[in-house]
C-alpha cells in the first residue's frame, strides 16, 4: 500500500497561486474557502531583502492530532496515508479544528450551497463575485465513496455544520492522477507520490535539496516536506497571506 506525501520546492515557487485556484475549482469549495494557502514572507532588511512564498495544504500527518480529537471518528487516516473527513459522519464538534497545529480546517457555518459558484446562470450577483468568469461545474466524483473504507470524503461544501479540508484530491489519486495543485503548478514546485517508493516523483525530489517539515516538534510526522537550498532565515516576517478565507 502506498503512503502518499508531497514535497514543495520553495526555490521554485513564485507565489502565483495557481495551486490555490486549481484546488478550489477541483474540489468545489465554497466562496471564501481555500484549502491551499500561499504564505508570503520577507527576509532581511532593506536594501538586502528577499521575498519567499510557502504553499500550505493539509500536512496529512502520520500521527494526526485531529484524528484523536474527533469523538465520532469522522476524521481518520486512510491506509494510503491520506487524512480524511467523512462528511456524512461529521457532527461539527470542531475538536479537530482546535487540535490541528497547522490551521487547515474550515467549518461550514452556513449552508455551503448558498456560497457555491455553481448555480450561475442568469445571476448578476454571482457575475459580480466572479468578475464575469464562468464558474466551475459540479464534479459528480466528489459525491462518491473512496478508499478501502468506502467513505464519502472527497470535495468540499457538502453540508452545513461540517468541517472540511484538503483531501489530497483523493478522487483524482484513486484514478492514478496527482492532486490538482501539483498537476497545475506552472513551475513544477509541487511533487506528489508514494513516500515509500524510492523512484516516485516525491522521493526523487527529496534527494535533491535540503528538506524540512513544519512544526515537527509536535510529533505529528507531517507527510508534506519543503525543499530549499537556502535555509529559511530566523526571524522571517510573514507580511501577507495571499488569498485566505
Amino acid at each position: 500500500m502506498a503512503r502518499y506525501g508531497m514535497a514543495i520546492d520553495l526555490d521554485r515557487c513564485t507565489g502565483c497561486r495557481a495551486c490555490m485556484e486549481a484546488c478550489k475549482i477541483e474540489n468545489n469549495t465554497p466562496q471564501g474557502v481555500f484549502w491551499m494557502h500561499v504564505f508570503r514572507f520577507e527576509e532581511g532588511k532593506y536594501p538586502d531583502v528577499r521575498i519567499r512564498f510557502m504553499p500550505r495544504p493539509c500536512m496529512h500527518c502520520d500521527n494526526p492530532p485531529c484524528e484523536k480529537a474527533c469523538p465520532v471518528e469522522a476524521r481518520f487516516r486512510m491506509q494510503d496515508g491520506i487524512v480524511a473527513t467523512d462528511w456524512e459522519t461529521c457532527k461539527g464538534h470542531r475538536y479537530c479544528h482546535a487540535a490541528c497545529p497547522y490551521g487547515v480546517n474550515y467549518f461550514n457555518w452556513t449552508e455551503p450551497k448558498d456560497r457555491h459558484y455553481l448555480d450561475w446562470e442568469g445571476s448578476s450577483e454571482l457575475a459580480q463575485a466572479t468578475g464575469g468568469m464562468t464558474p466551475p461545474y459540479k464534479n459528480p466524483d466528489l459525491d462518491l465513496p473512496y478508499g478501502t473504507e468506502s467513505r464519502r470524503i472527497a470535495g468540499g461544501g457538502h453540508k452545513v455544520r461540517v468541517i472540511e479540508k484538503c483531501t489530497l484530491c483523493v478522487h483524482r489519486v484513486e484514478k492514478g492522477l496527482g492532486p490538482a495543485c501539483a498537476a497545475n503548478c506552472p513551475v513544477t514546485a509541487i511533487h506528489f507520490g508514494d513516500l515509500d517508493d524510492p523512484n516516485s516523483d516525491v522521493s526523487r525530489a527529496l534527494r535533491d535539496k535540503r528538506s524540512f517539515r513544519l512544526r515537527e516538534e509536535y510529533g505529528t510526522s507531517p507527510k508534506v516536506y519543503y525543499l530549499s537550498s537556502v535555509p529559511i532565515a530566523a526571524g522571517s516576517r510573514q507580511i501577507e497571506k495571499v488569498g485566505g478565507a
